[in-house]
């Protein structure tokens, strides 16, 4: 039978995306990488789809790029358009939650920091092993996690190599919802319906400034938030908003 390593569940306004090769602890191969890049092509190219929750099959989020293919064959496949593991260069335009269970290690950390909201197990385990094996965290975990928690922090997490527990991660602001091990998939679910409350078109503009907010300079952030906000305010879910507001009614949203 051929492997399916990414599947997808719709829920109302929200994909899930679940990693599914709890055999390997959902390692990414080249067929994950692509699948997951296929997904993501989905919910951007979908206006019934608002949000994305991406998880780990069999208690595992991911241990990050299949390392006994890359053994073999020099590589493991794991990058495509999008990027290291099928996101990390560029992760969906609308917002997307990591729920972890297990282990995000390497490229599955990586992951992790590519998503905009983090829900984690109270046993998860997450950091950045390359060092070990003298490779680097090329998939844009030494980018982003100096600006996900204080940069002394991140290179002791970059520097060790070693995994730290997830209470680690929230209490330094990475991990924003702590729950009880086997929730975080409920919890992660719970967060995006709360989201869905609000604009869908401006979701995906907030989320996108956020992150060029803290990616570039602060000018390079003004300059984005121009394009990204003119296309929300101008949308026919802005005026819709306005029209709910005034009408004292909830908003019937579209995606456009």
């Amino acid at each position: 039978m051929t492997e399916q390593p990414i599947r997808t569940e719709r829920r109302g306004g929200i994909l899930i995306v679940t990693i599914d090769r709890p055999q390997v602890r959902n390692a990414m191969n080249a067929a994950a990488a692509r699948g997951l890049s296929d997904a993501l092509d989905t919910i951007d190219a979908d206006p019934a789809i608002f949000i994305a929750i991406l998880t780990g099959a069999g208690g595992w989020f991911s241990a990050g790029a299949d390392l006994k293919v890359a053994a073999i064959e020099g590589s493991s496949g794991a990058t495509t358009e999008r990027g290291a593991m099928g996101m990390c260069r560029r992760p969906p335009a609308k917002p997307i939650i990591a729920a972890v269970e297990g282990i995000a290690l390497g490229g599955g950390f990586e992951m992790v920091l590519a998503c905009d909201l983090v829900v984690a197990a109270e046993d998860a385990r997450m950091g950045l092993p390359e060092i070990r094996y003298n490779l680097i965290a090329n998939g844009g975990g030494l980018l982003r996690l100096p600006r996900r928690i204080p940069p002394n922090l991140a290179a002791e997490v970059a520097l060790s190599g070693q995994p730290y527990p997830a209470d680690f991660f929230h209490r330094h602001g990475l991990v924003n919802r702590l729950v009880p091990p086997g929730q975080a998939l409920d919890q992660a679910l719970a967060l995006a319906t709360q989201l869905l409350a609000n604009g869908p078109t401006a979701l995906a503009a907030t989320a996108n400034i956020l992150r060029r907010a803290t990616s570039g300079s602060e000018e390079e952030g003004w300059a984005a938030q121009r394009e990204l906000a003119a296309a929300a305010l101008g949308s026919a879910d802005r005026r819709e908003g306005v029209r709910a507001f005034v009408e004292k009614r909830p908003p019937r949203w579209t995606g456009k």
